[in-house]
């Protein structure tokens, strides 16, 4: 027993996902997420007018980035008779989302000295709202 190693318990799931996240997200966005609240927050973003870059350009696009509040805690009694007793946790929560979109003109580079327009969305305003799934 003297030779083991002291055993250290394991991360909770959600702090160990957090950790990830935040290795992933990019520099800049990560200090954005610290600070409370939902912001906009620049971001480079390349486009091809094709897959094999005929032409493109770049733009300083806006993104949502930050956190929101989120809650969970026992469901009232009528809730849980409602549910036959399945329902005893109720979550509520909200997500930092894109309230409002712009369309932005990018100019692209095409071969010789041939220049296209092409629009793209960003974000113009962001809000905590309710978390949906969104097919982008």
């Amino acid at each position: 027993m003297a030779d083991e190693a002291p055993r250290v318990p394991m991360a909770f799931p959600k702090t160990l996902l957090f950790c990830l996240l935040v290795m992933v997200v990019p520099k800049g966005w990560a200090q954005a997420a610290i600070t409370p609240g939902c912001h906009l927050h620049p971001f480079n973003v390349t486009v091809r007018s094709d897959r094999q870059g005929t032409c493109q350009g770049s733009h300083v696009a806006q993104a949502c980035v930050g956190h929101c509040e989120s809650s969970a805690f026992p469901s009232r009694r009528s809730v849980l008779v409602a549910s036959g007793y399945r329902h005893n946790i109720t979550s509520v929560s909200q997500c930092c989302t894109i309230s409002g979109l712009k369309k932005v003109k990018v100019r692209l580079q095409c071969a010789g000295s041939r220049r296209e327009d092409l629009e793209i969305f960003t974000a113009r305003a962001c809000q905590c709202d309710m978390c949906r799934l969104s097919r982008y």
